[in-house]
């Protein structure tokens, strides 16, 4: 497998991982350059994963799948909040709306929900109480038809720039992508807040992998084909849909009706978790 890690030289946080990254993994600088900037090679095990670095931002870098030929995109990131919080951010990509941020309005890219789930799994075994761990849910670019996801330090200049924290990514990353690949069951969670509670129990506490997430914010946009894409965009494909059932607002019973009209199985949250 190939596996693509994609850094900006406009972002300091994604500047800080790829440092890490070429100072702790034994990466060869290859003869090929991109955007003028060079790439970097490391081969284990099974996969080989190279390391670019554009001049652009990496949210607008659109259809970056037709210049860069792998099977995954992962994005080194900052992450950026009013509240300024210490995070350490992970989530899959597209809009469910307006394309405000990049990537293509009510269009979703493909999900690789079982690297979410391992990533942000192992964050939470090997991170200290510095930082908080959280998914965040779908959104903004860049639009491409390869799977990809986002991996971000938050929330300020100070963290973005935290050698830790960088090192705590570049350590993850190279973790969970040389190990085997485990099987897990999708599914599209709708409902919730933006730094989304029920994905991350998901996550830690169910054999599940949230792929898609839809907060509450976005869900007047919901509709039946775009749940469809939403779940059909996932590896492997969700089957099912879980309802925050408490982060639904005015709009539950308008998508519990889609649901059911579609035959598509939801479950709710507070009647889904074990004890």
């Amino acid at each position: 497998m190939d596996i693509v890690i994609i850094s900006s030289a406009k972002d300091p946080a994604s500047m800080n991982i790829k440092e890490n990254l070429l100072t702790n993994f034994e990466f060869d600088k290859s003869e090929e350059k991109f955007d003028n900037n060079d790439i970097f090679e490391l081969k284990s095990n099974s996969i080989e994963i190279k390391l670019y670095t554009i001049n652009s931002e990496l949210i607008y870098t659109d259809n970056l799948d037709t210049k860069i030929h792998a099977d995954i995109f992962i994005f080194i990131s900052k992450h950026q909040s009013a509240g300024g919080i210490a995070t350490l951010t992970i989530h899959p990509i597209g809009n469910f709306g307006k394309a405000e941020y990049g990537g293509k309005e009510n269009k979703l890219c493909i999900s690789p929900s079982y690297y979410i789930k391992d990533i942000f799994n192992e964050l939470n075994k090997i991170t200290q109480a510095d930082y908080e761990i959280t998914l965040e849910v779908t959104h903004h670019g860049p639009f491409m038809e390869k799977p990809l996801l986002f991996i971000e330090i938050g929330s300020t200049e100070k963290e973005w720039e935290n050698k830790n924290a960088g090192s705590i990514i570049a350590k993850t990353l190279i973790h969970v992508l040389n190990s085997n690949e485990k099987n897990y069951e999708s599914l599209f969670v709708i409902g919730g807040q933006h730094y989304n509670n029920i994905a991350n129990k998901v996550m830690l506490k169910t054999e599940y992998a949230a792929g898609h997430i839809c907060a509450k914010y976005n869900l007047q946009n919901l509709n039946a084909e775009i749940i469809k894409e939403a779940m059909a965009k996932t590896i492997p494909k969700s089957k099912l849909v879980l309802l925050d059932w408490k982060g639904l607002g005015k709009e539950k019973q308008r998508i519990v009706d889609i649901l059911e009209k579609n035959n598509i199985e939801y479950k709710r949250s507070d009647r889904f978790f074990e004890n």
